[in-house]
């Protein structure tokens, strides 16, 4: 039988944000390659989390879709409930009655009456349904396998909603820094080419030196260019996701990983992943409306209630009045053929749906092996560009000082800087994509929710509005519970 805890709690499984993360992260993610000076307290990613689980427009609407499907339950439980209809008539009648007769003297004559007369009559009838082919019970485990499908369906967006929150942050502030990286670098080429037409005016180099550096400065400007508009753009898409612009960001650390192994994801995966979970309530909904459709195959019965009243309908004067309790049972033995076609069609959709359990369970353990993958990718990588940068800013040093006594050449110098430049910019794109991954792996475990995330922000309760409404018997009011709001 399928587990419904899995939708009502969700245990953290290492994925406190910076909770044992490793230690030679920890240095680099709090240098400056990621972080803009703090001259105030900036935004933290948790906060920025917690502002886009409040105010997302997505998260909402996947909210109000629960509450749709909710309200599938009632629908199915109305099958149990007594329906009362009250009819009435009113109106107004002529009439002309003529009789013949023979009067005293032996004559045949002929007697006209005109009546005029008020009609009304009204009609009251209770109708209590006391077995339907079991598809009262059916339907209402339908709805509420539709309900759980719905709330992992909830989940698989709040975790897509806040990974793409996670992406939004780290991109702006990798732009940022890509930003600085390339104005930074412009300024020293230009200093670069100032020196450098400087030699060449006392003749110590030839005007291909200074080309080389013209080139390399316009090269440097153009690049800045493109890091600018990147940041704009990752702004705007920031703005989008989380509803507000990026003021002063602090440089997030990774999540612990959610899994120790590539087969541990793979496992949790295709056990806790919502997508997941939401096949397998919408197979078992599958299943149950096969009964559904087979009700319409089985006898029904009900009993039904009336009183009635009729006044003046054949005569003036004339009043009619009564009640009868009846009972019926209506057994099905032919209507088409249809019913038979449905029930098959059922059968089959549930099939096709058992093969989307195992597509889902299959894509889910995927998509867990590759984050995992990646993750351990982009942390070797942080490694061998940190080793890189090292023995750049040696090899830049040493290309320097023997340029000054001839040894080396402006080019030499500048392909130098240049490696330089974009090992640190390999460093600050390898540093985001390890935050990345790492809140990828537990969206693909299922471990990317507020909750797991322990946001502070106020959890928005599922059952609410399913409680409000499941056994409402009546009523056309809001019973949508307040929004939750940040913290």
């Amino acid at each position: 039988m399928i587990s419904r805890q899995v939708l009502r709690h969700q245990d953290p499984v290492a994925a406190a944000p910076g909770r044992g993360a490793r230690p030679w992260l920890a240095p680099v993610l709090g240098l400056a390659v990621l972080a803009a000076p703090a001259l105030a307290r900036g935004q933290t990613l948790q906060e920025a989390l917690a502002q886009t689980y409040a105010n997302n427009p997505t998260l909402a609407t996947a909210r109000a879709q629960l509450r749709v499907v909710d309200e599938n339950v009632p629908q199915a439980l109305a099958g149990w409930r007594p329906t009362v209809t009250v009819t009435g008539s009113a109106g107004y009648g002529v009439g002309n009655t003529r009789q013949r007769s023979t009067n005293v003297f032996g004559q045949r004559v002929g007697v006209n009456t005109d009546t005029e007369r008020g009609i009304a009559s009204v009609q009251a009838t209770v109708t209590q349904p006391l077995y339907r082919g079991g598809r009262t019970v059916a339907a209402t485990r339908r709805a509420e396998n539709q309900v759980m499908a719905q709330r992992a369906r909830l989940l698989a967006t709040e975790q897509q909603v806040l990974q793409d929150a996670v992406t939004a942050y780290v991109n702006v502030i990798r732009f940022q820094e890509e930003v600085r990286l390339n104005l930074n670098n412009a300024q020293v080429l230009q200093r670069q080419l100032d020196a450098t037409n400087e030699r060449f005016r006392v003749g110590e180099i030839t005007r291909t030196d200074v080309a080389q550096a013209e080139s390399r400065l316009a090269g440097a400007r153009a690049s800045r260019a493109d890091s600018e508009g990147q940041l704009q753009n990752s702004r705007a898409v920031f703005q989008r996701v989380i509803g507000g612009a990026p003021t002063r960001l602090t440089a997030p650390q990774p999540l612990s990983p959610a899994a120790r192994t590539n087969q541990d994801a793979s496992q949790v995966a295709a056990l806790n992943n919502p997508a997941v979970v939401a096949a397998l309530f919408d197979e078992a909904a599958a299943r149950d409306f096969i009964d559904v459709q087979l009700g319409a195959l089985l006898p029904q019965a009900s009993l039904q209630a009336q009183a009635l009243r009729s006044d003046n309908q054949t005569l003036p004067g004339f009043r009619s009045t009564g009640e009868q309790v009846v009972a019926t049972v209506t057994v099905p033995i032919y209507q088409g053929g249809a019913e038979y076609a449905v029930v098959r069609q059922a059968r089959q959709d549930a099939a096709r749906l058992r093969q989307v359990v195992d597509d889902q369970r299959r894509t889910a353990s995927a998509q867990a092996v590759q984050a995992w993958e990646t993750l351990q990718s982009a942390r070797a990588t942080v490694d061998s560009v940190r080793a890189q940068i090292r023995a750049a800013e040696i090899a830049l040093d040493g290309v320097q000082r023997e340029a000054v006594v001839g040894s080396r050449t402006t080019l030499d110098v500048l392909n130098a800087e240049q490696e330089l430049l974009n090992a640190r910019v390999s460093l600050v794109r390898a540093l985001a994509n390890v935050v990345t991954a790492s809140h990828s792996l537990a969206q693909a475990v299922g471990r990317l929710t507020a909750r797991d995330l322990r946001l502070p922000v106020a959890l928005y309760d599922m059952e609410s509005y399913y409680k409000a409404v499941r056994d409402r018997w009546a009523g056309l009011g809001d019973y949508t519970a307040p929004q939750p709001v940040q913290q």
